[in-house]
């Protein structure tokens, strides 16, 4: 798979991170080829959003769901750092409620719901549903896709039918 770097000009970090990934993405069949191009992205950069944001989806869609959570809480911290919110929920959502339309909370909220579906599949189910059921309070439009992964972690099991 052959991947134009100009359809990335609006990535903004350096040349020679989107060549990183761009061979991280032409090497997807060969994964160990492509983690390394990823990891050295994520090296050289650091705690860049967009290649953290980059990270998360390639080890999501690898089943690398250690390194996808991982992933994720960077975003999270690195904007709770960023715009100095709270850790308490308590304070936290009302700030998440007002501001929930603004780039940097949003993708924090994104994240957030992230991590709780990718605790979901390490089988972390407790967790998971804290978090989906924090991010559905916020998310009137279900935009996150909380209220589903919540709906998905609570329902009752199917009876079989014999």
């Amino acid at each position: 798979m052959q991947v134009d770097a100009e359809r990335f000009s609006w990535f903004q970090v350096p040349e020679e991170i989107k060549k990183l990934l761009i061979l991280a993405a032409e090497n997807w069949e060969n994964t160990s080829a492509s983690e390394k191009y990823m990891n050295q992205a994520l090296a050289k950069t650091g705690d860049n959003l967009e290649v953290l944001v980059a990270a998360y989806r390639y080890f999501y869609y690898k089943y690398n769901y250690k390194m996808a959570l991982q992933t994720a809480i960077k975003v999270i911290d690195k904007i709770k750092l960023t715009e100095k919110l709270p850790d308490d929920w308590q304070q936290l959502q009302p700030i998440l409620i007002k501001r929930k339309e603004e780039p940097q909370i949003r993708l924090y909220l994104n994240a957030y719901a992230a991590s709780g579906l990718v605790l979901a599949k390490l089988g972390e189910i407790e967790k998971a549903k804290e978090i989906s059921t924090q991010v559905k309070s916020i998310d009137d439009k279900n935009d996150f896709g909380a209220g589903i992964l919540l709906d998905i972690l609570t329902r009752p099991a199917e009876e079989d039918e014999d």
